[in-house]
């Protein structure tokens, strides 16, 4: 009986420990680069932000791709001039983020290809690592600067307003309680 115990013991700690060793990436095997998700290379392909204008956003510089969709949900009025130029900055930025996204992706690719040939060597590391983090801080800061443009395109009750429909707009007491943990 105690063998039999010990036995489904080891059994469940062994089954246990292999189950955490298993890959999140497992299911990226067969992506045309893997190093990149489909989420991603869709997101660089597409323009945009995944997440990297948070910066700007969590501190009272509207996104121009959130003011357009707050206006066209009727959430936020803006005057054509505004409208019109919350459209050329979104154009702009996506523009200019598909064209880095692009050469992201190229580099990742030639990249993932040099680690899948085994042909890789340290140098060529540093360099092919260098170079798509400069691509990716460009990228960055195209929505950055949008979001700046953005802010100074609105007037302080349309950032207000825009704030509030996106939820920013925590009230005094709770903001206290936040800080006190």
């Amino acid at each position: 009986m105690r063998i039999l115990v010990g036995g489904l013991l080891v059994l469940c700690v062994v089954g246990r420990v292999g189950a955490d060793n298993v890959s999140p990436y497992r299911g990226q095997m067969n992506t045309a680069i893997r190093g990149l998700s489909e989420h991603e290379v869709s997101d660089l392909r597409q323009g945009r932000g995944m997440g990297r204008a948070r910066a700007a956003e969590l501190n009272g510089y509207p996104g121009p791709r959130h003011v357009l969709d707050a206006v066209q949900a009727g959430e936020l009025t803006l005057t054509p001039e505004q409208t019109r130029n919350a459209e050329q900055l979104y154009d702009g930025m996506v523009h200019e983020a598909q064209r880095l996204g692009a050469q992201i992706l190229r580099e990742e690719q030639n990249l993932e290809g040099e680690f899948r040939g085994r042909r890789i060597s340290e140098s060529d590391l540093r360099t092919r690592t260098l170079r798509i983090a400069s691509l990716e801080g460009e990228r960055r800061a195209v929505h950055l600067r949008a979001h700046i443009q953005m802010r100074a395109a609105l007037s302080a009750p349309d950032i207000q307003k825009y704030n509030a429909i996106r939820g920013y707009d925590v009230p005094a007491e709770e903001q206290q309680h936040h800080y006190r943990h």
